[in-house]
């Protein structure tokens, strides 16, 4: 292997494909604030939605592409004119920008979804590539489903795209089904076969259903792929995408394996990971890679007794250098306003409003007075409760319990709502559970709760407790959250923002599909 090492572009997708988990809609004041923390990250291109798929979409895109100047934006679309057409739109503002088109070529795709003869596959990923250039330079052509593709096919519609001027290739395991070996190796012989290969970077894009999505990822690396697209914690539908923390520390810890170095700052892996699960509402299971709280944690005595003597005993990595110890104390209660704007500002969160940033401020205050040290963690889901909070029916007024032993916990519950105060009782199995029920005797949603787990923001026993409800009612699935040092505070606002957004159309995602 070559000394010599080439730049791998790392495409972060979690805005778009990681958005396609069931309940894990942002809006784009959250969306920006991620792309922002990636752009910072130094993540190559950052796709920032499916222009097409709603307005939501649109405008973060667009609010993406006004804000981000450093990473290049890109947005999804179809092989379909009206998708292309709209991506351009979206991207009209951006420093750099990218429409990613894509037309599934797989046997089972072309002919059970698109109902298209391969040669109409291969005439409208022509055009859509053409369309696409001609409103921007840089477009990315996607094969969707490769991996169950026809060998002697995908060289055809590789060919024909680079011609037509793509200048991405990408090859997604769009289901999972790859294996490793197998993987790297469609993409060595596209590389060698494909005759105007070299006029392309080559990108791979794994999902996770066989937990095999990072393994391809790398695989396809060592094969030529010069291109890796990944999501933040792995986030993405079904079992997710393969995981940017995992691909880059993998690459940076194996050096001696792999031929590419990524420009990726991953000091900043923790805050963003901790970020993106405060947004969607979906926490990182404690033994994930680099990112879980045990990832780093060491229980066996003759483990720690090695790490105490030598850390590399032990950890093949520093907990630092992927930004476990990167956030310090920021602030505390005697902190005024100027502190408080400036440590939002370099977490690159601006409060135009002044109502909003008054809210902010009362509310760090309100933090402050109940625990000691507010961290960036702490501050990242202040403001995310703001922003959930905007355009609520129902809100939290005040909260009783009353818990026993041996006796079932009573809620009594007063719930504002349309400048009104109304009050309700419930008894449960648990005191979540009278919460709860206390609620929904009161606004009868009917709703059916999926899933409801508690993360710390922070550590110690004063941190705050956020909490997660997903609700499922009528084939539509929100997640909610709430945050209190009170958890069963927490459980309460999380479950009414879930019915607020179970209320709100406009937090209603519509996927078309992906790849």
């Amino acid at each position: 292997m070559s000394s010599e090492k080439e730049k791998l572009i790392v495409f972060d997708t979690t805005l778009r494909d990681g958005e396609q988990s069931p309940g894990a809609s942002m809006t784009k004041e959250e969306k920006l604030r991620i792309a922002k923390l990636l752009e910072r990250m130094k993540v190559d291109v950052i796709e920032a939605g499916f222009a097409i798929s709603s307005q939501g979409d649109f405008e973060a895109i667009q609010l993406i592409s006004e804000n981000v100047h450093q990473s290049i934006v890109c947005s999804l679309s179809r092989a379909i004119t009206a998708d292309i057409h709209r991506a351009g739109e979206a991207l009209k503002k951006a420093n750099a920008g990218r429409i990613h088109t894509f037309i599934a070529t797989s046997p089972i795709h072309m002919q059970h979804k698109l109902k298209m003869e391969p040669d109409e596959v291969i005439h409208q990923a022509i055009g859509a590539v053409k369309l696409a250039r001609n409103l921007i330079n840089d477009v990315e052509f996607s094969l969707e489903d490769a991996s169950r593709s026809d060998f002697e096919f995908m060289c055809r519609v590789t060919e024909q795209v680079i011609n037509a001027g793509a200048r991405t290739i990408n090859f997604p395991d769009t289901v999972g089904y790859a294996a490793p070996g197998e993987y790297g190796q469609i993409i060595k012989r596209l590389i060698e076969n494909v005759p105007n290969s070299d006029k392309a970077v080559f990108s791979v894009h794994c999902h996770n259903d066989l937990g095999l999505a990072v393994a391809n990822s790398l695989s396809a690396v060592n094969f030529g792929a010069r291109q890796v697209e990944c999501t933040i914690n792995g986030l993405g539908e079904r079992a997710g995408n393969a995981s940017l923390e995992e691909l880059v520390m993998a690459l940076k810890t194996r050096s001696d394996l792999y031929p590419v170095n990524t420009d990726i700052d991953a000091s900043y892996i923790v805050p963003i990971s901790k970020l993106v699960s405060s947004i969607t509402g979906f926490p990182v299971q404690p033994n994930k890679a680099i990112v879980g709280a045990n990832a780093f944690a060491h229980e066996s005595g003759i483990h720690q007794d090695g790490v105490l003597k030598m850390r590399e005993t032990y950890e093949i990595m520093k907990a630092e250098d992927v930004g476990w110890s990167r956030n310090k104390l920021s602030l505390g209660k005697l902190s005024g306003r100027a502190a408080f704007t400036a440590r939002l500002a370099e977490l690159d969160i601006i409060l135009d409003d002044k109502n909003e940033f008054e809210n902010a401020f009362k509310k760090f205050k309100s933090l402050a007075d109940k625990k000691r040290e507010i961290f960036d963690e702490d501050l990242q889901t202040l403001i995310s409760e703001i922003q959930y909070g905007e355009d609520q029916r129902y809100t939290l007024v005040d909260l009783e319990i009353k818990s026993k032993l041996g006796k079932s916990p009573n809620a009594k519950i007063m719930i504002g709502h349309e400048g009104q105060i109304n009050v309700s009782e419930s008894l449960g199995d648990g005191a979540v559970d009278a919460i709860f029920n206390a609620i929904e005797k009161l606004i009868d949603s009917g709703s059916k709760l999926e899933v409801y787990s508690v993360n710390a923001v922070t550590q110690g026993t004063d941190s705050q407790g956020e909490v997660s409800v997903r609700l499922e009612k009528d084939g539509k699935i929100v997640n909610g959250q709430g945050a209190d040092t009170d958890i069963l505070v927490a459980s309460a606002k999380a479950y009414l923002n879930a019915i607020n957004l179970m209320q709100n159309p406009e937090k209603v995602h519509p996927q078309l599909g992906g790849i």
